[in-house]
């Protein structure tokens, strides 16, 4: 059955303006990760909400990233300050800060005695497109960008 015209105007047009629905909400902020895996899971939300086809081996590698760049913060940046992520143009922007403004280390051999660790800096660097550090007087912002296709 057809749309009834109004009356308000000639020709049956209404002069009051037809209500569009209202856009959805934007999800709201997250809370700051305890843990590395609560901020894979954020990662994780960000990139569904997103609903874009992902190559699953560059979600590992986002979900990675994330894993390192959390971790350190937590243990040699004095915790996390602030965390965040989205995705943009097909890419995922991963940002963590902590409360140490002292730059990441890269290792170019293995640490001395019998300490494991150390690589995760590298790898970040290795798998992000792009990474920036910022500093500030109380500690570091890392932004690292990867490719999702």
């Amino acid at each position: 059955m057809g749309r009834s015209r109004g009356n308000d105007e000639p020709g049956g047009r209404s002069a009051r303006p037809e209500a569009s629905p209202a856009p959805s909400p934007a999800p709201p902020p997250a809370p700051l990760p305890v843990t590395a895996a609560d901020a894979r899971t954020q990662v994780a939300a960000v990139l569904r909400r997103a609903g874009l086809p992902w190559d699953p081996r560059a979600v590992t590698d986002a979900l990675m990233v994330t894993t390192e760049l959390v971790t350190n913060a937590i243990r040699h940046g004095g915790g996390l300050a602030a965390f965040h992520a989205d995705v943009h143009e097909g890419a995922l922007r991963v940002s963590v800060a902590d409360h140490n403004p002292q730059l990441p280390i890269t290792r170019t051999s293995p640490p001395a005695g019998s300490r494991i660790g150390g690589y995760g800096w590298p790898l970040v660097q290795s798998l992000a497109a792009h990474l920036s550090v910022t500093t500030h007087g109380n500690g570091k912002l890392i932004t690292a960008d990867l490719k999702l296709h």
